[in-house]
């Protein structure tokens, strides 16, 4: 095997290895606002890319993004990139995850590591279809 084969072999890996741990990218206070005011129920989780379990969460909030896409909003703020996210929402501890009903109302909010099954059960509970 020559060095060029190598070298495209290793690249196309670490490309497959970055795609298959996507995240959310971190919301802005615009996004949030749209989001608020899209008529969807909307979970917005406020944590830090360096914690674990919000690293543990960061797969399933990319799964729900793409599965409920048109149906809920699934956000992701870092709150060490957005301190006045941290601020508005007024956090505690991180992971929290904040639920809001359609109408852009906070229905819910859980603190700590929250599994798929818990954040459906929530977004049903916020109007979700």
């Amino acid at each position: 095997m020559n060095r060029f084969t190598i070298v495209l072999s290793f690249f196309v890996l670490f490309q497959s290895a970055l795609a298959a741990h996507a995240e959310l990218p971190s919301a802005t206070a615009t996004t949030v606002n749209q989001a608020l005011s899209s008529g969807k129920p909307t979970v917005i989780d406020l944590g830090a890319r360096s914690c674990i379990p919000c690293k543990k969460m960061a797969p399933i909030l990319e799964g729900l993004a793409g599965e409920y896409r048109g149906k809920a909003r699934v956000l992701f703020i870092d709150v060490h990139e957005d301190d006045a996210a941290a601020r508005r929402f007024r956090i505690q501890m991180i992971p929290t995850q904040i639920f809001f009903n359609a109408q852009g109302k906070e229905v819910k909010r859980h603190m700590g590591f929250m599994d798929k099954a818990d954040i459906l059960k929530e977004l049903k509970n916020a109007g979700l279809k």
